[in-house]
């Protein structure tokens, strides 16, 4: 692999974790000066709304495929079916998405192979 590739991908995971690490230190620190002064510490109003939002709207990204498809749209069903139905088994989070990327890999993979 070139060099502009590697500096590309250490660009980008630094700039993951950034935008995960930072509302996380904030909220610890604001959480911690609210137990210093004895006082009760209440997320943001706008935190409250603007997390799930934006959940929302990577589910949404997520779901469409990049290159719409038979396949690809019956991979992205199959996954999204998965995913929720192993969610309401266990009620967690890292399981459904193993197995929702499991079976949308293995319902591409299985409709590109039967093409």
């Amino acid at each position: 692999m070139q060099t502009d590739i590697w500096v590309a991908i250490i660009l980008a995971a630094i700039g993951t974790y950034a935008l995960r690490v930072g509302p996380l230190l904030w909220t610890q620190r604001h959480f911690n000066k609210h137990k210093a002064s004895n006082t009760e510490a209440r997320l943001p109003t706008w935190l409250s709304v603007l997390g799930p939002l934006m959940i929302a709207a990577m589910l949404g990204t997520s779901l469409i495929p990049k290159v719409p498809s038979a396949s690809s749209w019956f991979a992205t069903v199959v996954g999204t079916l998965v995913t929720i139905l192993v969610w309401r088994k266990f009620k967690s989070l890292g399981l459904p998405v193993f197995c929702g990327v499991l079976s949308f890999g293995l319902a591409l993979t299985a409709t590109f192979n039967w093409l």
